[in-house]
């Protein structure tokens, strides 16, 4: 890996003075997917809120390009770093299309003003790929579920950050468009941005990750290409479950087969 996007560096986070993820090393670089695989409680989350600056560690560091992310100013990490949350949502009457618009705040597009054009064509263009433009009118409060999931994706499509962090982005959605979430992913890691994603279903992960890191025990358990890092074994042991492992296609396809004892 050249020069990574984003890394951290001993990072230590707690939680009520529960330790939540101890002495964790690692960089992502531009232009692959990671994906962020582990059972509930693993850390997964944590781990994505502090490479966007949301949470301070309790030891370690985040570098973004070399430098300690908490010594940059907000308009820099807003620029650099889209950040779309667990279960994403708004239920306000907002426009559909003002509501993608947001991700350009980081570009200075001030929403109280007529729209520039690079920004109506940023938002344009994330309305597009989400699938989204024919909700563009619609408020935000008269949507299903899946289509506000849609448009937070839109909204964070909308910034053109170098760096992407999804947590959970394919939870409420339905197959056809979890798959399109997916290739929306690939698609931004081949633009050339650093995509992380955090994911439950291995399936997806191993199908569109270049590399998938694996958390249990408040550790990296694995770290690796997708027939790596989800081996035999490896996974059984992050999970306490007996997986059988199928290949499809090429793609390594754990399923979960039983609970251990």
């Amino acid at each position: 890996m050249s020069s990574p996007a984003i890394a951290v560096r001993g990072l230590v986070c707690r939680r009520d003075h529960a330790v939540v993820l101890d002495g964790i090393d690692l960089a992502f670089g531009a232009g692959e997917v990671t994906a962020i695989v582990g059972p509930n409680g693993a850390g997964k989350t944590t781990l994505l809120r502090h490479l966007a600056g949301l949470d301070t560690p309790a030891a370690g560091q985040v570098d973004l390009r070399g430098q300690p992310l908490a010594s940059l100013g907000p308009a820099i990490r807003a620029w650099s770093i889209a950040y779309l949350p667990q279960a994403a949502s708004a239920y306000w009457p907002l426009r559909a299309r003002d509501l993608v618009a947001l991700g350009r705040l980081p570009h200075g597009a001030d929403l109280s003003r007529p729209t520039r054009a690079s920004d109506a064509e940023a938002v344009q263009r994330a309305l597009e790929r989400v699938d989204g433009v024919r909700l563009a009118d619609r408020a935000i409060n008269t949507l299903s579920q899946g289509e506000r999931a849609r448009l937070m994706m839109a909204r964070a499509l909308a910034t053109e950050a170098p760096i992407f962090l999804a947590d959970e982005p394919v939870a409420s959605l339905d197959p056809a468009y979890a798959l399109e979430t997916m290739t929306i992913l690939r698609a931004e890691a081949a633009r050339g941005a650093c995509v992380i994603v955090v994911l439950h279903d291995l399936g997806l992960a191993a199908r569109f990750a270049d590399r998938i890191v694996v958390l249990a025990n408040h550790k990296i358990a694995a770290d690796g290409p997708p027939d790596v890092a989800l081996a035999a074994g490896v996974i059984d042991a992050a999970y306490g479950v007996t997986f059988r492992h199928i290949t499809v296609d090429g793609v390594p396809q754990p399923v979960a087969w039983e609970k251990q004892r």
